[in-house]
């Protein structure tokens, strides 16, 4: 449950008829495998379905060398990708808001900047972001950051991050 009793996501200077702020025209959602994205996607959804916008939902395939000098290694396959990528279409199309996705493949370390470049490309206006909550149980998060923390590093529009909330599970 969320420290603030109203839900609800004011956003200040979107109404376009007043002549201030930016719009929530074109909204990119990056989504993952293991549902991370849920809440993200739903808020997107929302914004996207009360300004008349549309969203652009991003997957990165993740690519790591197994070994230094060897092939790329894809802990996913691109059916298994493309289905991830589906199945967030799928849930956002529930809105009533439309949505394009796209499948990008990137090593580990530059799936930030994948994300990024997309957003760039895609021309969007902001970026609706999970943040999962975990341990920093890695190295490379203590000195990176996590995936949300670059995103907003490397990103050439706001980015909204959504926390994820505990799921309860009854025992």
């Amino acid at each position: 449950m969320s420290r603030y009793r109203n839900t609800d996501v004011l956003i200040p200077g979107t109404d376009t008829r007043a002549g201030g702020g930016r719009s929530l025209q074109r909204i990119l959602v990056p989504v993952g495998s293991t549902g991370q994205a849920d809440q993200a996607l739903a808020l997107a959804a929302q914004l996207s379905a009360g300004s008349g916008g549309q969203l652009r939902l991003i997957h990165v395939r993740i690519a790591e060398p197994p070994l230094p000098g060897s092939g790329t290694f894809y802990w996913e396959t691109s059916r298994e990708a493309t289905a991830v990528l589906e199945r967030a279409l799928t849930s956002v199309w529930a809105y009533g808001v439309p949505a394009s996705g796209v499948v990008v493949d990137a090593f580990r370390r530059r799936a930030a900047c994948a994300v990024a470049a997309e957003a760039r490309a895609w021309r969007a206006e902001v970026m609706v972001v999970a943040r999962r909550r975990r341990k920093a149980r890695a190295i490379s998060v203590l000195l990176f950051g996590s995936l949300s923390d670059q995103l907003m590093r490397e990103a050439g529009c706001p980015v909204l991050v959504v926390r994820q909330q505990r799921q309860n599970v009854s025992r």
